[in-house]
């Protein structure tokens, strides 16, 4: 199958499992690289994150694992281990999120893999980086979320319980923090000939996505707490009850709010001094909401919006995930794609979310079967058929 895509050309082995890693592989594979997934013996843990399952295959592996070959080693078989150097050796990145040695002891770690391809950049995604008190540590994106501050964030407010958002947006960051990474140190391998150590973790992730509430905590000496959905620098920002739902209003600046004002028909807040300026509305953003929400329940959300749009006050539903799965605008742009596996049959997934004029890539291979591809890429780096099925009979590699 043709691949497409600015990557194309890349080689990538993935030594990757359940989220982090594989979105890493996912999104440079997506990008046009050409991506070998290397599973153990039963395979990446997410093929037993079920339900849900279509046809026994699992949801969650299949989504991350598109655009993807794979073949399966037994890598307690010194074969075994034979081979996935044979793959290392003429490969461009290494994707790997094993624990901190793992890759040592095996044989395969960067200053070893590095005399034999010079070229080769690693990427190790891991649970708080290579270096630090916590190195050793394993990571998990609960953990990344505490630790980074996130949950002490997200919520509705003080006296609430944690709440960690719905997406585990520390493994996915640190997945798309290392296809950047990779990125960039395979742009400066094709100029230099050195590859190098791409380093990123799930802690790390999650530190970089508080920038607006670390910014206030140096600011002022104050860690910001939860404010629900609205902004804690920005207001009004944030959902709103309408009559028979709710509606995200993004009034971030005095031109907005007083376009605000004139489609809700509050004319009257334009001279109170509690919302002049937007450091104001920030400090009474108690008193602010009910006011607005009196308004906004007189309609329902689609008339807000109508007007809203038409005004150009920026303004959206709250969709759950399948209404937006058929939004005309997420339809228009790809980001709903299908490909056909074959075990589970057509496949729905989501798309790749940058676009390129000259170079598309694309969603156009389904999540491989265990091993799938075994035979077809050892054939590909020289292993002979008789080899290749002395290899399976032996165990060392697991027969798609």
């Amino acid at each position: 199958m043709s691949k497409s895509g600015p990557l194309t050309g890349m080689k990538v082995i993935e030594l990757a499992h359940i989220m982090a890693g594989p979105a890493c592989g996912m999104m440079l594979a997506d990008m046009g690289a050409d991506v070998i997934k290397v599973e153990k013996p039963d395979g990446d843990d997410s093929r037993r994150f079920l339900p849900p399952e279509i046809k026994g295959e699992s949801a969650a592996y299949m989504m991350m694992n598109r655009n993807k070959r794979g073949i399966a080693l037994n890598l307690k078989d010194p074969d075994a281990i034979k081979v996935l150097r044979t793959l290392l050796d003429s490969a461009d990145v290494v994707v790997e999120n094993y624990r901190h040695d793992t890759m040592d002891r095996l044989g395969l770690g960067y200053e070893t893999l590095r005399k034999s391809n010079p070229k080769l950049v690693y990427c190790s995604i891991s649970g708080f980086g290579r270096t630090g008190p916590y190195a050793e540590r394993g990571g998990f994106d609960l953990i990344a979320q505490g630790m980074s501050g996130l949950m002490s964030i997200t919520g509705e407010g003080p006296g609430r319980p944690p709440v960690k958002p719905g997406a585990p947006i520390a493994d996915i960051t640190a997945g798309f923090l290392a296809a950047l990474g990779c990125v960039a140190a395979y742009t400066n391998a094709q100029q230099t000939g050195e590859g190098q150590m791409v380093d990123t973790s799930l802690f790390e992730a999650g530190i970089s996505l508080t920038y607006w509430q670390s910014a206030i905590a140096f600011a002022t000496g104050t860690a910001p707490g939860p404010l629900g959905s609205a902004h804690p620098l920005n207001a009004p920002y944030q959902s709103f009850r309408a009559r028979d739902g709710w509606i995200n209003i993004g009034a971030a600046n005095q031109r907005n709010w007083t376009r605000l004002l004139e489609v809700v028909g509050a004319s009257e807040l334009q001279d109170d001094p509690r919302f002049g300026s937007n450091a104001d509305r920030i400090k009474n953003l108690a008193e602010l909401v009910p006011i607005l929400e009196e308004h906004l329940q007189k309609r329902d959300t689609h008339d807000w919006l109508r007007l809203m749009d038409k005004a150009g006050l920026p303004a959206g539903p709250v969709m759950n995930v399948s209404e937006m799965h058929r939004d005309e605008q997420a339809l228009a742009r790809e980001m709903i794609v299908e490909t056909d596996h074959p075990v589970a049959g057509p496949v729905k997934a989501i798309g790749l979310p940058v676009k390129f004029s000259g170079t598309p890539g694309s969603v156009n291979r389904p999540a491989p079967t265990l091993g799938q591809h075994g035979h077809e890429i050892l054939s590909e780096y020289g292993f002979s058929s008789d080899r290749i099925a002395e290899l399976e009979r032996s165990g060392a590699v697991i027969k798609g």
